[in-house]
């Protein structure tokens, strides 16, 4: 498989495709998420050729918003079983980054180590410093695309309820990343009762 050569083709084509109203989901988050799912798969000492489809699916998972925004996951599955073939991927594999790539809908569900990884990548933010500005991207992205108008109180009441509800999965994110992810929901918590 060319990895080199699909990383190159998707990453150009969201550079160059992408609207501007997509502030969140943009060539960067799909960078980050690569990086974070570098990083957990190290962690968890996954690496070969499974790797090497984590890291496609990292790099494929939110394509489809290039077609569609709603489900766009199950676009981003086409786009990789249209792509990657012509880079060398085999039936299985491709399908395997596919099934990779559907598990990152929200709300996840998570069942082998490569999806967890993949998961824990997508989300890895919301345990990091610049949590603030991933936030506040997805509220402009949603504003820009009209999905929802809101005040920083109800965003920050969606914020306080989707990071109480999120679990990491694997313990490498829930070493690096729980602790923080507590912290900003008390912060969060706190801000809105001044």
């Amino acid at each position: 498989m060319d990895f080199i050569g699909a990383h190159d083709y998707i990453v150009n084509r969201l550079k160059n495709e992408l609207a501007k109203e997509f502030s969140y989901h943009s060539v960067d988050h799909t960078l980050d998420v690569l990086d974070a799912c570098r990083r957990f798969a190290q962690l968890e000492n996954v690496n070969g050729n499974l790797l090497r489809l984590l890291e496609t699916a990292a790099l494929f998972h939110d394509a489809g918003i290039l077609i569609r925004y709603k489900d766009h996951e199950n676009s981003s599955v086409s786009i990789a079983r249209e792509t990657l073939p012509k880079f060398g991927y085999l039936p299985d594999e491709t399908e395997t980054i596919a099934g990779l790539i559907l598990v990152t809908r929200l709300p996840q569900q998570a069942a082998t180590l490569a999806e967890q990884i993949l998961c824990d990548a997508d989300l890895d933010y919301l345990g990091r410093d610049d949590f603030f500005i991933h936030s506040f991207q997805l509220q402009l992205e949603w504003k820009n695309l009209g999905i929802l108008e809101s005040t920083l109180e109800e965003w920050f009441k969606i914020q306080v309820k989707f990071l109480g509800d999120h679990r990491y999965y694997t313990a490498s994110a829930n070493l690096l990343r729980n602790e923080k992810k507590l912290r900003t929901l008390r912060q969060i918590t706190e801000m809105m009762k001044h």
